[in-house]
């Protein structure tokens, strides 16, 4: 669990990002957006639709360039994509005609890893993600949790530094979206990885979030920035356990209210 004293591993200042129309108005995503992620941190992303959180994460990414602000991460500026941050996306991205090892394995091959060492990652990665008996599956024999399994895997297996998920869940069905929500607290609990993950679902922010960073509506800046504090610093494994914990529900209803209060309805 990472510890907000600790120093910061991604660090946002003053990020604004413009868009120009073909009519020649500007507008602006979001403005002035700063906070910070620990190591090991799970920090989510969340606001209304529209607010710009997922404009942020592809800016992380270096998919998209801030108007202003910097982005920092172990120290160094971020200017553009690199390996040391590995994106899962909504829709699935596996290729349809290589089986599931191969779809894990192709990262690394891209990025020169020596073909035992790719074999030996892959392996550790498919059992992180419990796919090790569909292997030699190809993508149209998965169902969708398993799609994302793969992705998620292949990420993981090219060692990024920074873990970004945008909504990666959103298309899964109820029971495979939680199934895949403890999934991610098992990884983080077993793994040094950074998540930062987009969200608009308030119990899965609350579930998988050591932090939530919540976004006002357009144009996003940062409402609030904090720990969620009625977990205690823990990371429960079992869905159900944080549901019932002590203090769960004045928090989602606090974000609700925050939710409200940044919805379409309240605009003038």
């Amino acid at each position: 669990m990472s510890n907000s004293d600790s120093p910061a591993k991604l660090s946002l200042t003053g990020v604004d990002k413009a868009f120009n129309l073909s009519s020649g108005e500007r507008i602006d995503a979001v403005k002035n957006v700063s906070f910070d992620v620990t190591s090991n941190e799970f920090c989510v992303l969340l606001g209304p639709s529209g607010c710009g959180k997922s404009t942020v994460l592809r800016m992380i990414a270096g998919l998209e360039t801030p108007t202003s602000g910097k982005f920092l991460l172990d120290g160094r500026e971020i200017t553009g994509t690199s390996r040391d941050r590995g994106m899962v996306f909504q829709t699935y991205t596996s290729f349809e005609w290589l089986t599931v090892r191969q779809n894990i394995e192709y990262g690394m091959k891209i990025n020169g890893v020596p073909k035992t060492e790719r074999r030996e990652r892959a392996d550790q990665y498919m059992e992180l993600v419990r796919l090790t008996k569909f292997r030699d599956a190809y993508p149209k024999q998965l169902s969708g949790g398993m799609k994302q399994r793969v992705a998620i895997a292949r990420t993981l297996a090219n060692k990024p530094s920074l873990l970004l998920m945008d909504e990666p869940f959103g298309a899964l069905d109820a029971e495979t979206r939680w199934n895949m929500q403890e999934l991610m607290i098992s990884i983080t609990e077993s793994t040094d990885t950074t998540t930062v993950l987009v969200t608009h679902d308030i119990e899965e922010a609350l579930f998988l979030g050591d932090r939530i960073v919540f976004f006002s509506r357009h144009p996003g800046t940062v409402l609030e920035d904090k720990p969620v504090e009625f977990k205690k610093g823990k990371r429960y494994g079992a869905k159900e356990e944080v549901l019932d914990l002590p203090g769960y529900i004045e928090a989602e209803r606090h974000i609700m209210g925050l939710m409200r209060s940044q919805s379409a309805g309240d605009e003038e």
